[in-house]
């Protein structure tokens, strides 16, 4: 039997099933793998066996073999423990991007290798470009589906090895695309939740791991007004969950997350979704990816963003001796938020990225100089 030459990473989705659908319409040896990557315990809308089905089906419909690979012990090395780390340290990480660095990207990738094939294939919404030999990630034709922020940590060897099919489509043409050619995934709505642990109660699941304690809720000068389940639950600017209800002394008015220490259990919050507190105009990061390699240069204009689907921000990057960065943004960010990912783009041209270590937010400048 001849093998593939591209391996299509199956998730039981409507994206992967009309990625494996463009490259077997045209005419690309192709097969798919299915992907276990968390051991499911049983609870939460964790729908692994639903999503293997629903990969086989498509497989089927389509006339293409499926592999199946259990990851779920990577995943839990590589990016659940980290996962719980950074939620530990006060921090909101994004294990999506540790996802597809460590999962998607790496062992995927080698159980493809392993399987003869030349190439793997994903559902992502976003384009590779060959351009003098090297090879660019660039944002997806579908701006509100673009996906590049959560592949920037890639290099070259996986991009080169890396097709996207989707790139070029808009999100509700690959619906109507799914539907055509009878997919069992055409209406299947898109998951969402933490990256293969799906959709649950945040925080009792995470309670599983990081037992929390209930402390104080502060206003930033000191009052307090209400009491938090537990710090690790909240993230800055989150307004869910808060359950403040009148305060006397203070109006009518949504309470926002503005700070959070976690040494002293406290909750620090403010009303109003612009808050100073929540402002600021610098951030360092830690040791910076670069998908060429190298950066543009020692010090650098470009556009960021701190989160996902957040619109654009020109800044100035320096780059510093030991590859961390700092960052310059041209008008005041909202809730830049430290374990978050900051990803940097020239134009359609993803560069890069790093994990954000700490900003110039007032709130956040006090509570380190505190604990110095």
């Amino acid at each position: 039997m001849t093998s593939p030459r591209t391996i299509v990473g199956m998730s039981g989705g409507v994206d992967s099933s009309v990625a494996a659908l463009r490259l077997r319409d045209a005419g690309e040896p192709i097969a798919g793998l299915f992907m276990q990557n968390w051991a499911d315990d049983g609870s939460g809308d964790c729908r692994a066996e639903d999503d293997r089905r629903d990969a086989v089906a498509v497989s089927g419909r389509l006339g293409i073999p499926i592999h199946f690979r259990d990851f779920s012990q990577a995943y839990w090395d590589g990016v659940f423990e980290h996962f719980l780390a950074e939620y530990a340290a006060g921090r909101t990480p994004n294990p999506d991007v540790l996802c597809n660095r460590e999962i998607k990207f790496k062992y995927f990738l080698d159980a493809a290798h392993q399987l003869g094939a030349q190439f793997i294939a994903t559902g992502h919404y976003a384009r590779v470009a060959e351009v003098g030999g090297r090879h660019r990630l660039l944002r997806a034709v579908d701006r509100s589906k673009d996906q590049s922020y959560f592949l920037h940590q890639l290099g070259q060897a996986q991009l080169a090895s890396t097709k996207f099919p989707l790139g070029e489509l808009l999100k509700r043409d690959v619906r109507q695309m799914a539907l055509e050619a009878g997919l069992p995934t055409a209406a299947k709505k898109d998951s969402t939740g933490i990256c293969f642990i799906g959709e649950r109660d945040f925080r009792e699941f995470l309670g599983r791991y990081l037992p929390a304690r209930q402390g104080e809720m502060r206003t930033p000068d000191g009052h307090a007004i209400g009491q938090h389940p537990g710090v690790f639950y909240f993230t800055l600017g989150q307004r869910e969950g808060l359950n403040i209800g009148g305060v006397r002394g203070f109006e009518a008015a949504p309470w926002y997350v503005v700070g959070k220490d976690v040494a002293r259990n406290v909750l620090y919050v403010d009303q109003g979704a612009d808050s100073p507190w929540l402002q600021s105009e610098m951030l360092w990061s830690e040791t910076a990816h670069w998908i060429d390699g190298a950066p543009p240069a020692a010090r650098f204009s470009c556009t960021a963003q701190t989160r996902y689907r957040q619109a654009d921000e020109t800044c100035e990057v320096t780059v510093q001796d030991d590859g961390r960065l700092e960052v310059r943004f041209s008008r005041p960010q909202r809730a830049v938020t430290p374990g978050q990912s900051l990803v940097l783009y020239d134009g359609e041209v993803c560069l890069g990225g790093a994990v954000i270590a700490a900003t110039d937010a007032p709130l956040e400048l006090r509570l380190r100089n505190d604990a110095a």
